[in-house]
């Protein structure tokens, strides 16, 4: 984490960031996040971020404080304190007031939390465990990205225990929902697939651009439920994120597949050259 964040109304240095116990959602999970990644100090996709974090502000009955352009103000004075290029920043709302576990101090409703790091080390195609039961697709609050991320982060560490990158996470069914930080895609005769958000997965803000680019480049793209034997059976499978764009996998289990292959480098392009859009756009836009 870099040395300044943003709480509330100003940027602070870390060890001045004041959080209390007696602010509930910290301990109850009972709040919202979102994790941009930065080029050239530019936040990439905020509108579609601030979208999903809207929407599942409503989802879980949290007031967000603060709008679209003040968050986004304030994302660029955290960039600039931190001296952020390429790097994330991660928006936070956590409610303070919920449950009888509150205190009686002089706190916002809502804490607005953002801070920046380094972008994760990560190199070569990833090697995927499966993990039964990791999405309860029925719960009302999947595909919701709250801060109660045990269930994400366990998984994870099982994952990278067992020598793996990540986890493909199956719901209740026995379907594909997602890994725990990335969505999931399967390529089969030249078309690709990726879970529904039925099947329990989050819409990822990079999932959803590559629903978008996909068929403007004559790719055919779908949703639906996938079965695991269908990414055993797979041309190419990939995943998406914030932090790593479009990545290919290597392994699942104990299934190799073949990488790199064309679709998947190809859209690994078409997304960078989204993204270079995008910024070009906002330093346009900034430049006034």
């Amino acid at each position: 984490m870099h040395p300044f964040v943003f709480h509330n109304d100003r940027v602070l240095p870390l060890g001045e960031v004041r959080l209390s116990p007696g602010q509930a959602g910290l301990f109850n999970g009972w709040g919202l996040f979102s994790t941009l990644r930065t080029y050239d100090g530019i936040p990439f996709a905020f509108e579609r971020h601030w979208e999903r974090l809207a929407r599942d502000a409503d989802r879980t009955q949290i007031s967000l404080p603060q709008g679209p352009n003040a968050v986004r103000k304030a994302i660029h004075q955290v960039v600039a304190a931190n001296r952020v290029g390429a790097g994330c920043v991660r928006v936070y709302f956590i409610a303070n007031k919920a449950t009888i576990w509150h205190s009686d101090e002089a706190l916002p409703a809502v804490d607005l939390i953002i801070y920046s790091t380094d972008l994760p080390a990560r190199s070569g195609p990833a090697r995927l465990a499966l993990m039964p039961d990791g999405r309860h697709a029925a719960n009302p609050l999947t595909g919701t990205k709250v801060t109660a991320w045990l269930n994400n982060v366990w998984h994870a560490e099982q994952a990278h225990r067992q020598g793996f990158d990540d986890a493909i996470l199956l719901n209740e069914r026995g379907e594909v929902a997602e890994c725990t930080a990335a969505n999931v895609f399967c390529v089969r005769d030249q078309a690709i697939v990726t879970p529904p958000s039925s099947s329990g997965c989050l819409r990822g803000v990079s999932r959803e651009i590559l629903l978008e680019i996909a068929p403007a480049a004559g790719i055919n793209i779908a949703e639906r439920a996938l079965s695991v034997s269908e990414l055993y059976e797979a041309d190419e499978v990939f995943i998406s994120s914030t932090t790593r764009g479009v990545q290919p996998v290597a392994r699942i289990a104990d299934q190799q597949l073949s990488v790199p292959g064309p679709l998947t480098q190809r859209l690994a392009g078409l997304f960078s050259d989204y993204a270079r859009e995008y910024v070009r756009g906002e330093q346009q836009r900034l430049a006034g």
